[in-house]
């Protein structure tokens, strides 16, 4: 399964993207957006800011857990990354965004 852009729309009409890797798992999901078209735009600034990797944020949760963050240039938060229970396997999750992002189809779920 290649990896994609899963566009969804909520219950409430908002709008929100899921990266998912090639496996079909999660590895990156969007803020909302109140339109479509703001969570196209969402996809792009995914796209054009994943290979970069000081926009990457390391984060540890409260339970000991790990994730990251992916933010603009501006420092606007883009996308939070799945929680893991290991640094290791947060860091396979943002190569996995990184190696993706890029090529990732789009697939609409609305």
């Amino acid at each position: 399964m290649p990896a994609s852009f899963v566009l969804k729309r909520s219950a409430d009409k908002q709008f929100h993207v899921v990266l998912t890797a090639e496996n079909g798992e999660p590895i990156l999901t969007s803020e909302t957006y109140t339109t479509k078209a703001g969570a196209q735009g969402g996809i792009q600034l995914m796209r054009d800011s994943s290979t970069q990797d000081e926009l990457y944020e390391r984060k540890q949760t409260a339970d000991g857990g790990h994730g990251f963050i992916l933010k603009s240039a501006k420092g606007e938060l883009i996308g939070r990354g799945e929680t893991y229970p290991y640094l290791d396997a947060a860091e396979r999750g943002v190569a996995a965004v990184k190696r993706v992002a890029r090529r990732a189809l789009i697939r609409e779920e609305i």
